[in-house]
């Protein structure tokens, strides 16, 4: 079977590649040039933008250097535009709009299993690879089943709510079934120079973890100061724009308070801040929209589940039903920090049953 594999240049993908080629497919390695060195912000303005550990110039030449060695051809593919549209552009506006994004899950959904999708039927492939660690499965109806990556510590099914049951049909996932340390054990015994190569870590166009910075050299039209007022309404201090907080932060508030004060809401349109103890960030339901279910049923009835709101948030247990315009879900017990604009995703057991944004 001819399968592409989507290599970032890191040592999950790499393994994916090379057990696929040991396995006797016909691989072909196909990396995504996501960014340039430097570019242009929102109103135009040119500005140079460094990046970090993830999809950088460095490894794309890591991959290129594990497909020769492994004996398969390696494309590039320049996704510069789809990229800005819709990840960096959505995580801009999410948050001046008061929303905290996760670009992750919108670069695994319209890049990865949309346009590179679309790139490997292309090339006469039946399958698109990653080095995700998740699973899928099929019942004996042709369903196919979304589940967890074997390895607790490291699963990443949460970032791929939004696959629908054509793309599971045409997805492989060949280190769903390992822990990582057995990836990095298979990447010595290939030869692989990325075998001790670390994780990537922060967002890849925020290498510095300033998002604050990133959002006003892109949007500075966009952004505006506002006050931080307590839950009863009294003005408590005043800020430089509604991008610098999310749900449940604590630090950089600037305020002085006989006890800690945590950010419970943000209302972008009248650019106010809300603050609170921390027993004020606990809620116990939330609605979502853009839902997907990836059985491709959605539940009309309640339902018992768990939701994972983070992610590296326990999933909670709880129930969850789809309206008209998504989904709600009650937790049994209150969640501290819901946060508008992060992935909720919902779990029976191992098997991720749908997922959307928390509204």
């Amino acid at each position: 079977m001819r399968i592409v594999v989507a290599m970032s240049g890191g040592v999950d993908s790499s393994v994916a590649a090379a057990l696929l080629a040991e396995q006797g497919h016909d691989v072909v390695g196909v990396s995504m040039q996501l960014y340039p060195s430097g570019g242009a912000a929102r109103d135009g303005s040119v500005v140079e933008r460094a990046y970090g550990t993830c999809c950088t110039l460095d490894d794309l030449q890591d991959a290129r250097r594990v497909a020769h060695a492994i004996g398969i051809p390696h494309y590039i593919v320049n996704f510069e535009s789809r990229f800005d549209e819709a990840v960096v552009a959505n995580f801009v506006q999410e948050y001046v709009s008061g929303r905290t994004p996760i670009p992750c899950a919108h670069c695994n959904s319209d890049l990865k299993f949309d346009a590179l999708l679309e790139r490997a039927s292309g090339l006469g492939a039946a399958a698109l690879a990653t080095g995700h660690y998740a699973r899928i499965s099929r019942d004996d109806d042709g369903v196919y089943h979304l589940r967890r990556g074997l390895d607790p510590g490291k699963d990443q099914s949460y970032f791929l709510f939004s696959l629908t049951q054509a793309q599971m049909g045409q997805a492989r996932f060949p280190i769903g079934e390992l822990d990582k340390p057995t990836v990095r054990e298979h990447a010595r015994r290939l030869g692989l120079r990325v075998a001790d190569k670390p994780d990537s870590q922060e967002i890849c166009f925020v290498p510095d973890g300033d998002y604050a910075a990133f959002v006003e050299r892109e949007a500075p039209a966009l952004t505006r100061s506002g006050v931080i007022v307590s839950s009863e309404g009294r003005v408590l201090g005043t800020h430089e724009g509604v991008h610098r907080f999310t749900i449940g932060q604590r630090k950089g508030l600037r305020l002085s308070s006989s006890a800690p004060l945590y950010v419970t809401a943000i209302d972008a349109d009248a650019a106010r801040v809300t603050v609170g103890t921390r027993d004020a960030l606990d809620r116990d339901r939330l609605a979502a929209t853009g839902v997907s279910w990836t059985s491709g049923v959605a539940p009309d009835a309640w339902r018992p589940a768990q939701a994972q709101i983070r992610h590296r948030h326990t999933a909670a247990p709880g129930r969850v039903r789809a309206t008209d315009d998504g989904a709600e879900f009650i937790f049994d017990a209150p969640q501290s920090a819901i946060t508008p604009g992060q992935a909720v995703v919902f779990y029976e057991e191992d098997e991720l049953i749908g997922g959307g944004w928390i509204r």
